[in-house]
């Protein structure tokens, strides 16, 4: 199983079904008005947490995709997801209205995707379905979700094997034009990249908070359920 972040809530998951034969899915395709830019994304199923213009920009994505955007139970192509029920806010949706969690069960592994989760912690029926995970993918950057320190709760509720945060400021970064050499840029070459343009709370926050003073984003995470170890918790930085 390979997993691609893109920024905000936006993965995109290859899970292999046997030689040459993989299931694409895709969670929360952002609106490029967020400030970023979201790459060609094709997908055989397609999940939207809530309807926000950060997680659901269906239009993006091809391939023709069998699209869930509600809670309830599904099996697509020999992959199990659940869909459950939670609130963008921790005033039962009085200020920003629902939100899905969902588990994907595949390759023997369990992921959980937390959506804008907004609530303090999980509820005991949350937790009762969610069960067991392997993979966490959760908010960190506050504002509109949960915190940092909000997170470590609802982290600690579920105890994942793997951690991997979303939904975080991500600054724009200089780098030299097209045909530079990245090392020596000439002056006057340099352009940015795409930044987040909604304010959230960055990840050196909750780096700290777990302990971890430096770790090095990877482009994508590749995962297998022997890769899993029951003593040792992961934490996964990916760079969209």
């Amino acid at each position: 199983m390979q997993i691609i972040w893109h920024g905000q809530s936006c993965f995109q998951i290859s899970i292999s079904q046997g030689k040459n034969n993989h299931v694409n899915i895709v969670i929360d395709p952002f609106s490029e008005e967020v400030g970023l830019r979201l790459p060609k994304l094709q997908a055989d199923i397609l999940l939207t947490t809530h309807d926000h213009y950060d997680h659901n920009n269906v239009k993006a994505v091809s391939g023709n995709p069998f699209i869930i955007n509600s809670p309830g139970e599904y099996e697509i192509k020999n992959v199990f997801i659940e869909g459950i029920p939670s609130w963008h806010d921790n005033s039962q949706g009085k200020e920003r209205g629902e939100n899905t969690i969902y588990t994907i069960e595949a390759e023997d592994l369990k992921l959980c995707h937390l959506g804008d989760f907004g609530q303090k912690e999980l509820t005991g029926e949350q937790l009762e379905k969610i069960g067991e995970v392997d993979v966490l993918m959760i908010p960190i950057g506050g504002v509109y979700t949960i915190s940092a320190k909000e997170a470590l709760k609802v982290m600690s509720q579920l105890e994942p094997k793997i951690i991997i945060p979303m939904h975080y400021q991500i600054p724009s970064k200089a780098k030299p034009s097209e045909g530079e050499d990245e090392g020596k840029p000439e002056r006057g070459k340099l352009h940015r990249l795409p930044k987040l343009n909604i304010k959230l709370d960055g990840l050196d926050k909750f780096l700290k908070m777990v302990g971890i003073k430096s770790i090095t984003p990877e482009s994508k995470f590749s995962i297998k359920k022997k890769d899993i170890s029951p003593e040792e918790v992961k934490i996964i930085v990916l760079k969209p």
